[in-house]
């Protein structure tokens, strides 16, 4: 059809007659935020997508087991300026909070190895009121398995909430007694490009 027959055609209709068409919506209160969650994606590229990922880690009494931690996180091989750390103290009875502290200002003031520091570090505190022998028989008794893992679930629940935020492509749960893991596990991890990926009960990862 030629323009001439196409205007022929159409000359019986009404040209439509739009107005403030897709006009912007303006709204200026303050005490509304918008967080736009399109753009975070997680994907088995995540290094050559600068994705960042929540290092998450629960303790409770756990002084003699954090020098050994923070080496090993700070061997990973992931660039640290896409990480972030969070940790929840509760119901410890030892010096973990002060040992927690020491060991974080090391991290983050003179990297080991000349690495980077890591993107920003958190520590939330929550007293759950739970008690009990410490002690691997009683923690892996079958008495203890209802309360220990209800308080993990809180402690968990508390630790997720409070520190992920809308950046956060990868979410790592870390214990902290692990001995060893390899440099490269965050990479390992997303390559494998699955929504819960859980290798042992140390660690687990997540998007």
């Amino acid at each position: 059809m030629t323009p001439a027959e196409a205007a022929r055609w159409h000359s019986h209709l009404q040209t439509p007659v739009l107005f403030n068409h897709h006009a912007p919506l303006r709204v200026n209160a303050s005490s509304i935020e918008r967080i736009d969650l399109n753009p975070v994606t997680s994907t088995p590229r995540a290094l050559a997508n600068e994705e960042r990922v929540l290092i998450l880690t629960p303790l409770r009494d756990a002084a003699p087991y954090l020098a050994t931690h923070f080496d090993l996180l700070s061997e990973l091989t992931y660039p640290h300026e896409l990480i972030d750390l969070a940790f929840l103290v509760g119901d410890s009875t030892d010096d973990t909070l002060a040992v927690l502290a020491k060991e974080l200002d090391r991290l983050q003031s003179a990297p080991a190895s000349g690495g980077a520091a890591f993107r920003s570090a958190l520590i939330v505190q929550k007293e759950f009121g739970v008690a009990g022998d410490q002690s691997v028989e009683y923690r892996h008794s079958f008495a203890a398995q209802g309360p220990r893992r209800k308080a993990m679930g809180k402690a968990r629940n508390y630790l997720l909430a409070t520190s992920l935020k809308p950046d956060h492509a990868w979410v790592y749960w870390r214990d902290v007694d692990i001995v060893d893991s390899p440099a490269s596990v965050i990479e390992d991890f997303t390559a494998h490009d699955r929504d819960v990926l859980v290798p042992s009960e140390c660690f687990s990862f997540t998007i």
